[in-house]
């Protein structure tokens, strides 16, 4: 593709055709329609610098004349006047007297957008002419002796223009003129007269050389507007404002003012024409500059959205215009303020703006504003009220617009549509729009001029408001004295401010908001300092100096400058944005310090000043406002009138104030002395009490204050009239103020104001002034002598007086002393006639006086017999004394003289003070048990008496330890002190004192114990044991009965203590008694004969006794583990001992069956030692040869000889065969189980796993039937085999070995086998022929050989194939396989075995398990799932098993309508463990074949019973069937049955059930079949007790004192659960039991009525659920468990009647169980 400037030089220039019309309508369609053309016109003159314009509507008629066409009109015009809205006029004509055209003006004229290059003038975009366009089609220009006339070629869209010379006749007056003619398009009304009159007088105000306009309509003169100026004067820059623009573009050099004087004469026809229209409202267009800077050139010219200030209304009642062509004569004066501003640009912007304008921007310009001042504003509202004609001033227009409406533009030369948004008019060579309606923001150059332009214009109006308050100030300070200038002046100068302030305030502009906004901000910006200057009511201040007047401080604050109400109200706007400035503030707290530091408040100002602080404190934050107030409270001060005295009195010196409402302050006598820190009551009067102590850190003055105040020192000293010590008449008004205030005090006040006045004479008596304890009442007459209270002014003493006075100590009686002096020592008085007296004047008695009165031993004791040397009575205190009554006498003990006058009574209120007064009515509880000890035996009994008489009621606090030392209690023996005195005589065989047998009864009030503690018996014991069996039966017996008072740590000291005499061996030398510690005694009945009792102690004290040394750790019989312990001291003796080998295998039988009760260190010793039995055959006569493998060789042909072998030297015979060879070079272990187990544990070895096979054949015979006979019986047989085989469990199933690649049968001519044995030192072999030999190789085929040279032998094919097809055969696994194989099938089913249903049944099972597994394959393939193991899922495995076990449940959660299904599943369960024999119960049940399908326990240890091996089976013939009859047993029999099982639950201390046969019977329940349920074998200990249920333990449970502990969880949760069963079958909750094992078959049982419940099973099966809050699988399991076991209470063994209650039971409580299911607060986590 060819480039660009290929492309441009291949092609030719075409011209760009302009449709001039369109363009020219374009533009003039930007600009507004009203006086748009002498807009431009105007302002086109003052650029020519016209000194007057001449503006003329010329009608047609008038035109003709002018033409000398007619004038026929001429006379009508004068005659009657068109209407000026209506007359139609033809042409306008301009003309000014500027400069003339130039060639270039001429050449400008006719180029669009072509303006004035002079940067001097105003026009710029070379549009303005064009605007004639809108109104006329061919305007002509006059200009000099030179035209042009405009006109539209061929009337199409081109337009021409056309030059020429005037004529040469044209008079130079013409010439002198520029005009322009414009012949309209269409004749129209002129515009409206009086409103094109006000927008000339508008425009002429900022023209710089236009000063007259005239107007005419024909020939008759409308208007004429004549402008003048007077002289400058110069202001200069006010100080702190900073004249630079923010870009320092524009600097403002000078500030000028001068008044400018526009005269008018219009004519009255003008006003007719005035404008009718409602004022508009303005409405905000959109703002200027929303494109480039021509972009307005596009925009609409006619319907301009600038809004204009609207005409002026016409008024309801319009004036009558009599002569239109009068002229009227109006004037306006005006000040302008004017900037002289340097411009300093860059060349960038210079340029731009060049660029813009086409014009260089100015170097200097002037920044104008209209201010117009009060009165002038004043005096133009004056004369628009003056006003004759509705439409109003025509200079209405250049009045102050106060209210924001947007009349004051911005003048650009002339108008524009851009309001300042302040008061006045603003003139500068701003930059417009292309129409000039607005100034130009959009383009960024001529933005930055206009901004910086405004900053100006922000600048002059901060400076014209600043000479304006300077003027204010002067005067202010000039008319003002010492008291400030007078109201009125302040007024008028208050207004004047106003006035400035409301001019300056900034509303938003229009078209343009940015104008206003940037205007006010460079007004306070300019003024770098943050001042703005305001009148205040102290004048002309700065504003941070002056504060928002509020009406709170205006009673106090008279001194702070505050902003005129009348400002803060018309002035609104203003003051809010001076506010939001932060250049006046409120009034703040410092002010007020400020004012309250600078003088003193009157009284008033201080009470007004205190209502605003306690207005403040009541609403404020009390915590922050506290230091607050001490600001306050240090700076005011106050003066008021003391005296006639004024005096100045500080706030924080101020304390107290009198609360007059109150009673305190109602009794103070207030023209008394008062405390100088009180608050004048003048001012608090003012508040109530409640305002003043919440607002201020004061206090109510109290009358203890102001009596504090008055008795203090130097008080009083001005006058002596108020001295409380001398002033009798001052002290007497005293006491009645404190008597009528006395019963409001409080305890200490009235303490408080003793002391004050306790040393003060203020007590006016009959000898003068007296201290209060120095006066009396005027009752006490005793002595005429004493000073009595006595006031001058007859004070009646009754009352609160009274109670004043006795409170400060005016006596009401005589002092004791006294008494004593003038009345005892005289024996005037007795001792009752002394207490008497002081009986009548107890209630006048001090504490001290009483306290002096028990210090004085003035109360003489009776003498009994004798008297004293000096015949004087011995005089004690009354605490030293008794009572006189005859006990007291009998004891010995000091009572009071009474005398003989007077009776003693003990209830009298004389005996009742002498108490008071310390007389003894008892002796205390020492002194009575030192009585009671003592030797007089007189005095001893009868103190004796007298304790146990008030025992309960004067000796409550009687505890006999405290006085363990002394001897007071009497026994048979004397006294003794309480701890050797006993009150149960059964004690006394073991040297311990019973109380004396007449003091018996008392026992229990003296508090003697009923037996001696277990520390006295524990150290009794370890002192002194028994002497002799007899003795130690006596005490054992005893301490039986309180072996539960003694702790562990107290029993086991018992246990390692030799308290147990033990008869010595017979024919034993040495002591005849020997003592043992209880461990190492046995208190069996040696059931085990002689032998037990040589190597153990056994002892026998009677059940009690060894009840006693049971818990002291004697045992029952010896233990396993000791018996170990012995055997391995010294095997051989305890061989000796046994007297041969079925006892010593016995022993040994007892250990291994208890052999997991061993520790493990006891099980290692056996194994190293010779401690099994091992026995090795000999024949009897070793002289006759005999062969090894003769069958005839019997065992009454061999000898057994018993040896004590190390385990390993020992063997398990498992191998008939390898022991008929080699027997007789082998120790064998004993032939049982038991033992057999416990030798392999020990280390013995099987004498299969040590002998060796080599099997030799013949050549195999191929055509043998044999063979196939022999595999066909074999598998025949087989299933009846494996039905009775129930021990072992089989290598290989039934259906593998039944197919015919895994089972294969072969026929030889000969078999023969080589056995070997190497064990320890032997090497020996045997050979001998076979009948029958069964080999698999690996995991092939099992392959049977049998021998062709003899019969087959089914005793070796039995023994051969259990090799192969159990882990363990046994010897009678063979006999019995051989059995079945060689029997006829007719003869077994006469042996009893019922062949064809054992058949049927084990083809039925391994069909079923054939098919279960092809389901199991199929949904494995379709589902993919996982296996699920049974120790994630227990309940999933429990689902698909039978447990055997009474009370053994699936795990999986049951609802509760599914409970009968369980209840059927378990009476099915339990149905399958019946036992017809009788003789198993559970361990035959667990070694049935069910339980093998039971799934194993993970957690739990093997599931088997420590019982032992079978015994032999007894056959009970059944029961016969019974009749049911015709009758059905009543519901009531069964319910009563039913009832009498849940009440024979019983703790287990109970009897045995003794009601078995009151038991209705029913006969439904009757059917043949029982089980024995033997309950538990072996010992459970008794550990403890929760919640009332008794906790059990196996003896085989290590741990035991720990385990409540350890276990705590579990069987708390287990116990809540058997808690809530209980409740349902309303059990008694002791009958039931919770026990633990380690192993065993047993879930639950029932002793005797006691239901014992295993925690193994609970735990291993529920307690997981139940701790994660799932109680429903446990509650139903446990449920039917207990109901089995209540029903054993009517029915023993497991039969059908124990089936039909069990099942009756579980109906019963069914509902029960299933509220309790259904419970809310059920499962929630334990």
């Amino acid at each position: 593709m060819a480039s660009k400037d290929a492309l441009w030089n291949s092609g030719h220039d075409e011209s760009v055709e302009v449709n001039q019309r369109a363009l020219i309508d374009k533009v003039l369609a930007r600009y507004s329609g009203e006086f748009t053309v002498f807009r431009e016109l105007l302002q086109n003159s003052d650029d020519a610098q016209s000194r007057a314009v001449e503006i003329k509507f010329e009608t047609k008629s008038y035109l003709d004349q002018k033409k000398n066409v007619s004038n026929s009109d001429i006379g009508e015009l004068s005659g009657r006047l068109p209407d000026l809205k209506k007359a139609l006029v033809h042409q306008w004509s301009f003309k000014n007297n500027g400069i003339l055209f130039r060639d270039e003006d001429w050449s400008r004229l006719k180029k669009i957008a072509e303006g004035n290059p002079d940067e001097e003038k105003i026009g710029a975009f070379g549009v303005g002419f064009y605007s004639l366009f809108s109104v006329t089609e061919e305007p002509f220009v006059t200009s000099g002796d030179q035209w042009m006339g405009f006109y539209w070629k061929d009337k199409k869209d081109q337009l021409f223009a056309r030059r020429g010379k005037l004529p040469h006749d044209t008079t130079p007056e013409l010439k002198a003129w520029t005009s322009f003619e414009m012949p309209l398009r269409e004749p129209a009304p002129i515009p409206t007269a009086f409103d094109f009159t006000r927008f000339l007088a508008s425009s002429i105000t900022f023209m710089t050389h236009l000063s007259e306009i005239s107007v005419f309509f024909d020939d008759k003169c409308l208007t004429k507007l004549t402008k003048s100026s007077g002289l400058p004067k110069e202001l200069g820059i006010p100080k702190g404002l900073k004249n630079s623009s923010r870009m320092g573009i524009m600097t403002v050099n000078n500030i000028k003012s001068r008044p400018l004087h526009i005269q008018a004469q219009v004519m009255r026809w003008v006003y007719s024409s005035g404008s009718e229209r409602p004022p508009l409202a303005l409405k905000p267009s959109k703002p200027a500059g929303h494109g480039g800077f021509f972009s307005s050139l596009f925009s609409s010219l006619a319907g301009g959205t600038t809004p204009h200030r609207s005409s002026t209304p016409t008024p309801t009642v319009p004036v009558n215009v009599t002569d239109p062509l009068t002229t009227d004569e109006t004037s306006v004066s005006l000040s302008i303020f004017s900037a002289e501003v340097t411009v300093r640009l860059d060349k960038k912007i210079a340029g731009e703006l060049h660029r813009s304008t086409k014009k260089n921007p100015p170097a200097k310009l002037t920044y104008e504003l209209i201010y117009t001042a009060k009165n002038e504003y004043d005096a133009s509202r004056e004369e628009d009220r003056r006003q004759k004609f509705a439409t109003g001033s025509i200079f209405q227009g250049l009045r102050a617009d106060l209210d924001g409406t947007g009349s004051a533009r911005i003048f650009i030369g002339h108008a524009t549509a851009q309001t300042t948004g302040l008061g006045g008019h603003m003139s500068a060579r701003f930059i417009p729009t292309v129409e000039r309606e607005s100034i130009d923001f959009m383009d960024r150059n001529v933005g930055i001029w206009n901004k910086e332009l405004l900053y100006v214009g922000g600048f002059v109006a901060r400076a014209a408001y600043e000479f304006e308050l300077r003027s204010i100030k002067e005067l202010w300070e000039t008319g003002a004295d010492s008291a400030g200038p007078h109201p009125d002046m302040q007024t008028l100068l208050q207004r004047r401010s106003l006035h400035a302030l409301k001019f300056f305030t900034f509303h938003p502009s229009t078209p343009s908001s940015e104008v206003s906004s940037l205007l006010e901000a460079a007004f306070f910006s300019c003024c770098s300092e943050h001042q703005f200057p305001l009148v205040s009511t102290k004048g002309v201040r700065n504003s941070a100096d002056i504060r928002l007047p509020n009406a709170t401080f205006t009673t106090f604050l008279k001194d702070l400058p505050t902003l005129p109400e009348e400002i803060v109200s018309e002035a609104p706007s203003m003051v809010s944005l001076l506010q939001n400035r932060g250049l006046i503030k409120e009034i703040a707290f410092d002010d007020v310090l400020k004012e309250l530091e600078s003088r003193p408040l009157p009284e008033q100002e201080m009470i007004a000043c205190l209502k605003w602080w306690i207005n403040v404190y009541k609403e404020g934050d009390n915590s922050r406002l506290d230091t607050v107030r001490k600001q306050l409270l240090d700076a005011a001060s106050f003066t008021t009138q003391m005296g006639g005295v004024q005096k100045k009195i500080r706030l924080n010196a101020i304390r107290s104030f009198i609360n007059q409402k109150t009673q305190a302050g109602g009794v103070i006598p207030l023209d008394g002395p008062l405390p100088e820190y009180l608050l004048p009551i003048s001012i608090s009067k003012a508040f109530s009490s409640v305002s003043i102590v919440n607002s201020f850190p004061w206090k109510e003055l109290t009358v203890t204050e102001w009596l504090r105040y008055i008795c203090t020192p130097g008080s009083s000293k001005i006058q002596v009239q108020f001295d409380i010590n001398t002033s009798a008449m001052w002290a007497e008004r005293v006491l009645n103020v404190l008597a009528r205030a006395w019963p409001t005090f409080s305890g200490a006040i009235k303490e408080e104001i003793t002391k004050l006045l306790s040393t003060k004479t203020c007590i006016p008596t009959s000898s003068g002034m007296k201290l209060p304890d120095q006066a009396y009442f005027p009752t006490v007459n005793i002595f005429n002598d004493l000073p009595v209270v006595m006031f001058p002014n007859g004070s009646m003493v009754k009352g609160p007086l009274e109670k004043v006075l006795e409170a400060l100590g005016v006596r009401k009686h005589v002092d004791l002393q006294v008494i004593f002096n003038r009345m005892i020592k005289t024996n005037e008085w007795t001792i009752a006639d002394l207490t008497r007296y002081l009986v009548s004047v107890k209630g006048t008695l001090t504490a001290e006086e009483l306290a002096r009165l028990k210090r004085t031993p003035a109360f003489p004791m009776e003498v009994v017999g004798h008297s004293t040397p000096d015949n004087k009575a011995v005089r004690c205190h009354a605490e030293q004394l008794y009572e006189p009554v005859e006990v007291f006498r009998q004891l010995g003990l000091p009572v009071i003289d009474w005398g003989g006058q007077a009776k003693w009574r003990p209830s009298s209120e004389e005996a009742k003070f002498l108490f008071e007064l310390g007389l003894k009515r008892y002796p205390p509880l020492d002194v009575l048990i030192n009585l009671c000890a003592s030797e007089n035996t007189e005095i001893r009994s009868i103190a004796l008496k007298y304790l146990i008489d008030n025992i309960g009621t004067r000796y409550s606090n009687y505890e006999p330890t405290n006085f363990s030392d002394i001897s007071f209690i009497p026994t048979v023996e004397g006294l003794r002190n309480p701890r050797e005195v006993f009150s149960n005589p059964e004690w006394v065989p073991m040297g311990f004192l019973a109380i004396h047998p007449n003091l018996q009864a008392n026992a229990t009030k003296l508090k003697i114990r009923d037996h001696p503690s277990t520390s006295q018996l524990v150290a009794l014991l370890e002192k002194t044991p028994p002497q002799n069996q007899t003795e130690a039966r006596t005490w054992f017996t005893l301490l039986s009965g309180r072996v539960h008072d003694f702790g562990p740590a107290e029993l086991r000291r018992l246990s390692n203590i030799n308290i147990v005499p033990v008869n010595p061996e017979k024919g034993a030398a040495g002591p005849t008694i020997r003592y043992l510690p209880p461990t190492q005694c046995y208190l069996g009945i040696q059931s085990k004969g002689a032998f037990h009792s040589k190597l153990f102690v056994f002892v026998d004290f009677g059940t009690a006794g060894n009840a006693f040394l049971t818990a002291c750790g004697a045992k029952q019989e010896p233990s396993v583990e000791e018996l170990a312990k012995v055997l391995l001291a010294n095997p051989h003796h305890f061989y000796e001992l046994s007297q041969g080998a079925p006892n010593f295998l016995a022993e040994l039988r007892n250990i291994a069956v208890n052999s997991r009760l061993l520790s493990s260190g006891t099980i290692t010793r056996m194994k190293a030692a010779p401690v099994l039995l091992g026995s090795q055959r000999k024949p009897r006569n070793p002289s006759t040869p005999k062969d090894i493998n003769d069958d005839d060789f019997g065992d009454d042909e061999w000898d057994r000889l018993y040896d004590l072998k190390k385990a390993d030297q020992i063997i398990i015979e498992d191998d008939t065969h390898a022991y008929q060879a080699f027997g007789d070079q082998l120790f064998i272990a004993p032939q049982e189980e038991i033992l057999e187990a416990f030798y392999l544990q020990l280390g013995s070895r099987r004498l299969s796993s040590l002998v060796k096979e080599e099997y030799h054949t013949s050549s195999e015979l191929m055509t043998s039937k044999v063979g196939e006979e022999t595999r066909s019986l074999i598998l025949e047989r087989l299933p009846l085999f494996l039905h009775e085989h129930n021990h072992a469990r089989t290598r290989v199933s039934y259906s593998w070995l039944s197919s015919q690649s895994n089972f294969v049968v072969k026929t030889f001519g000969k078999l023969s086998v080589n056995k070997s044995l190497n064990f320890g030192d032997l090497r020996l072999s045997r050979n001998q022929d076979a009948s029958a030999i069964a080999k698999r190789f690996g995991y092939g085929p099992i392959q049977l050989w049998l021998a062709g040279n003899s019969q087959v032998d089914m005793y070796e094919v039995a023994t051969s194939l259990n090799r192969l097809l159990f882990e363990s055969p046994k010897a009678n696994d063979a006999l019995l396989f051989m059995t079945i194989l060689s029997t006829d099938l007719r003869a077994l089913k006469r042996r009893g075995y019922n062949v064809d249903r054992i058949l049927r049944q084990q083809k039925a099972q391994r069909q079923a398990t054939e098919d279960a597994k092809a389901k199991e394959q199929i949904s494995t393939t379709l589902m993919s799932k996982p296996p699920q193991t049974f120790a994630k899922e227990p309940e999933k495995m429990l689902e698909h098993t039978e447990p055997t076990l009474p009370g053994g449940f699936p795990t999986k959660p049951m609802p509760t309508a599914t409970i009968s299904n369980a209840l059927q599943q378990f009476t099915r369960r339990i149905g399958k463990n019946i036992n017809p024999t009788g003789q198993e119960g559970v361990e035959s049940s667990l070694r049935s074949g069910e339980v093998s399908r039971l799934p194993p326990q993970p957690p739990l240890p093997a599931l088997s019973p420590a019982l032992p091996p079978k015994h032999s089976l007894a056959t009970v013939a059944p029961h016969p069937v019974r009749s049911p009859g015709p009758t059905v047993t009543p519901l009531s029999n069964i319910s009563s049955n039913i009832d009498m099982a849940i009440k024979a639950c019983r703790p287990e201390s109970g009897n045995l059930l003794r009601n078995r046969q009151e038991m209705q019977q029913v006969k439904e329940s009757l059917n043949e079949g029982y089980c024995d349920i033997s309950g538990r074998v072996g010992n459970l200990t008794f550990i403890g007790e929760i919640c009332n249920l008794k906790v059990y333990l196996s003896q085989e449970v290590p741990d035991a004192q720990t385990f409540i502990q350890t276990k705590s969880g579990p069987l708390s949760r287990f116990i809540d659960v058997a808690t809530k069963l209980a409740r349902v079958y309303e059990l008694p909750l002791t009958s039931l039991h919770i026990f633990y094992d380690l192993e065993g078959g047993l879930i639950a049982f029932n002793r005797n009525g006691s239901v014992f419940l295993n925690l193994r099973y609970y735990e291993a099966w529920h307690d997981a659920d139940v701790h994660d809050g799932k109680h429903n699988s446990a509650f139903i399991s446990w449920y039917f468990t207990l109901a089995h076991e209540i029903a054993h209470n009517l029915v023993q063994p497991h039969n059908s009647e124990h089936e039909f209650y069990f099942s009756a039971i579980c109906e019963k409580y069914i509902m029960s169980l299933g509220g309790l299911l259904s419970s809310k607060d059920l499962n929630r986590p334990i």
